[in-house]
């Protein structure tokens, strides 16, 4: 059965290109991949460390071996020079061996918009059978959303446990956790995205939550009864060896629909692809994979996580939208995007340039308020311009009292900043440089974010990775969007809610407002696992399958033919779910 299973993995990749390998002889972490468990008595651990002896002697073998993955499938990590792993990739037990990458991580309205409200149709019972794993950057157990009240004892399928390490407790509801890195203490999450998608996935209902009184309303997972099982493996960054430990424990430990959030970097081979491997195994045991399709477009090409035996997530966005007004001192108004809960109470403030508040910086770099730029002692008390989104965080540092950046970075993303601050398109932003320019003093209001009503939602907003996959080229990816824009969902409070740009920002939030792919997955798997609570015994492909060939095209969009136009999702009476699914420009 194992040769069977490894030659089925060999049948699905032999269109693959040839595996990379890295040019360094100096040591570094490799993923040697050894395909399923055989079905005998046999050591993982045990026969890994020979493999390493006969490289490298007896004594030295056991310093280099990092981790043996011995639940779900079979393979280990270890530091080796480049010869080394070579010559493992010759013995006949080895499917691939590869470098270990660190990738990056890629909601209250959401579920209401694509017609999924509080009362769906639910069976409580059978939905608190579906275990749904997050593979994340860890979770905050003592979150509203993860509460157990009214929950019995894990399933009987469970076979995991709480390792959640240091002043760590699961409960009936956050049945599991564990964490990968041995400079971590526990798997309580301190960025804050684990917590969001695992609440956006199967959190509670929790009334009255909200921004500072944005986004307010009910927020909730797609299936609050359902238990969650939390894998922390990213700590800034996360690791090929750490998400392949997750994966090879969460198999094991009895999940049914597993979350994963994390964009790999481009693979020319899915053999050499951490998030590909470990989505192939819970597949082989009847397990469904949503992976988000990256943050890295408009780019044709771009997207990410593109194994067929797992679902590939676009982001869109929902039909509410935050925006903000700059008003200058002429009375003009002008509108902007951003998630601002400051107040500035009808005081205007003197609005300076980023060329004009640098003593050491050329022109061009004074303009972009880049790096080191913009100083103090000419900011304080003052609004400044920037030509670069990402300006905003020099002025903050510099004590300035708000920011109007130009949005080149993210043109149709609201983003929380951790100060008064609004992003402007190209046009109103030329506006304010000429005012700047011909009044006499110039000055500006920034005022508080308010919600409006996006009557062209859905659409894919920029950042979302657009398709096709260039690793196999006869398969369409992504597969489908879901809500990823501006998303209120469960935080940590010891995050920064500003993102890891600005770790100054010590306002503590238990909700907090995320955009980006990262957001969209956990609603597909909750969507997964809404369809897998009626109909446990149907495997991954045919849960996969209903939510793709119930999909609507949506015919118009907002956007150029250069973007993928892609929707929402619905519920309908047959417990299956609509979506609005992806679709391409015809090639010339």
């Amino acid at each position: 059965m194992a040769k069977l299973s490894t030659s089925l993995f060999f049948i699905c990749l032999a269109f693959m290109f040839t595996r990379d390998v890295s040019a360094n002889d100096n040591r570094q972490v490799y993923i040697v991949y050894m395909g399923t468990l055989p079905e005998i008595e046999y050591s993982p651990p045990s026969h890994h460390l020979s493999m390493l002896q006969k490289l490298v002697g007896t004594n030295a073998a056991s310093n280099l071996l990092i981790r043996s993955y011995k639940r779900s499938f079979n393979g280990f990590a270890a530091n080796l020079s480049q010869a080394e792993s070579q010559k493992l990739q010759n013995m006949k037990e080895v499917v691939s061996v590869f470098p270990s990458k660190s990738h990056e991580l890629t909601t209250t309205r959401s579920w209401d918009f694509v017609g999924f409200g509080e009362r769906p149709k639910r069976e409580s019972v059978k939905e608190s059978d579906v275990i749904v794993g997050v593979i994340d950057s860890g979770i905050w157990p003592e979150s509203e959303s993860f509460d157990d009240k009214g929950f019995g004892p894990p399933p009987k399928k469970w076979k995991g446990s709480c390792k959640g390490g240091l002043n760590f407790t699961c409960n009936n509801k956050l049945i599991g956790a564990r964490f990968y890195n041995k400079f971590s203490e526990s798997a309580r999450d301190e960025e804050g995205h684990g917590t969001h998608t695992a609440s956006t996935a199967a959190g509670n209902a929790v009334q009255a939550a909200s921004f500072y009184g944005l986004a307010q309303g009910t927020a909730r997972g797609g299936v609050p009864s359902a238990r969650i099982a939390a894998y922390k493996v990213c700590f800034k960054r996360c690791t090929d060896v750490d998400i392949l430990a997750a994966f090879d424990d969460a198999i094991a430990d009895g999940v049914d629909v597993i979350s994963i959030s994390i964009s790999v970097d481009y693979v020319s081979n899915l053999l050499n692809a951490s998030v590909a491997i470990g989505s192939f195994h819970a597949m082989l045991r009847g397990i469904i994979t949503a992976g988000s399709a990256g943050n890295n477009g408009p780019d044709q090409g771009s997207v990410a996580n593109v194994s067929p035996w797992m679902i590939t997530v676009a982001a869109s966005a929902t039909d509410r939208r935050f925006i903000d007004r700059v008003v200058l001192g002429n009375g003009k108004a002008l509108t902007g995007i951003s998630v601002n809960p400051f107040n500035l109470n009808g005081t205007k403030f003197p609005i300076v340039y980023g060329q004009n508040v640098s003593r050491k910086c050329s022109q061009a770099e004074a303009g972009y308020c880049s790096s080191g730029c913009v100083d103090r002692d000419l900011v304080k008390g003052k609004i400044v311009l920037c030509n670069d989104f990402l300006g905003y965080r020099e002025a903050y540092l510099a004590g300035a009292i708000g920011a109007i950046v130009q949005n080149t970075l993210f043109p149709d993303s609201a983003f929380v900043f951790p100060f008064p601050a609004s992003s402007l398109g190209f046009e109103d932003y030329k506006s304010i440089k000429s005012y700047i320019e011909s009044a006499e003093p110039p000055q500006a209001e920034i005022l508080r974010t308010e919600e409006t009503v996006d009557r062209e939602a859905p659409y894919v907003p920029s950042f979302s990775s657009r398709g096709p996959s260039f690793v196999i080229q006869n398969l369409l990816k992504p597969d489908v969007s879901a809500p990823g824009l501006e998303i209120l969902a469960a935080f940590s409070p010891v995050a920064s809610p500003s993102s890891l740009l600005n770790p100054e920002d010590k306002r503590s939030m238990r909700y907090s407002v995320m955009s980006g792919t990262s957001m969209a997955c956990p609603h597909v798997a909750g969507v997964a696992a809404y369809v897998k609570s009626f109909h446990p015994d149907w495997s991954p492909s045919a849960i996969k399958s209903a939510i793709m060939t119930t999909g609507k095209i949506k015919k118009k969009t907002i956007l150029s033919s250069d973007f993928l136009t892609v929707g929402r999702i619905q519920k309908q009476k047959n417990i299956l779910l609509s979506w609005y699914v992806c679709s391409y420009p015809h090639e010339p």
